[in-house]
C-alpha cells in the first residue's frame, strides 16, 4: 500500500488532511442514521415502583376493606382495588386495614412506614 502513497511530505499532509475531514463526514452522517433510528425504535417504558392493591374480604355479603399488598401478592383476596403510594399510605396510617405481613408493603423499601 505504501507505493500508492505520494513520496513527498506536502501531498502526504493533503492526503491526511482530506482523510481527517472525510473521516469528520462519515462520523457526523454515522450520528445522523443512528440519532433517527433511535427515534424510530420503539421507547420501552420504564418499569415503575411496584403497585400496591387493597384487599377486599366478603362479610354478610358486602366487601370490607381488610389489607394493603404490593400488587402481585398472592395473598391478596380476589376482590382488590389498585392505590396509589399515597393512598396507600394513607390506607395503612388510618389503621382501619393492616400490611400483609408477608409482602411487607410498609416497609422502608416499599412505602417507607417501618423502619
Amino acid at each position: 500500500m505504501s507505493d500508492l502513497l505520494p513520496p513527498d511530505l506536502p501531498r502526504l499532509r493533503t492526503l491526511e488532511h482530506w482523510l481527517t475531514l472525510s473521516l469528520d463526514r462519515v462520523r457526523a452522517r454515522i450520528a445522523e442514521v443512528e440519532a433517527r433510528e433511535a427515534s424510530l425504535r420503539p421507547v420501552r417504558q420504564r418499569a415503575e415502583r411496584p403497585g400496591w392493591v387493597l384487599s377486599y374480604l366478603r362479610e354478610g355479603g358486602r366487601p370490607v376493606a381488610d389489607s394493603v399488598h404490593i400488587d402481585g401478592c398472592r395473598l391478596a383476596a380476589s376482590h382488590q382495588k389498585p392505590l396509589t403510594c399515597e393512598e396507600a399510605r394513607r390506607a395503612l396510617a388510618d389503621g382501619r386495614v393492616r400490611a400483609c405481613e408477608i409482602c411487607r408493603p410498609d416497609s422502608e423499601h416499599e412505602l417507607g412506614i417501618l423502619e
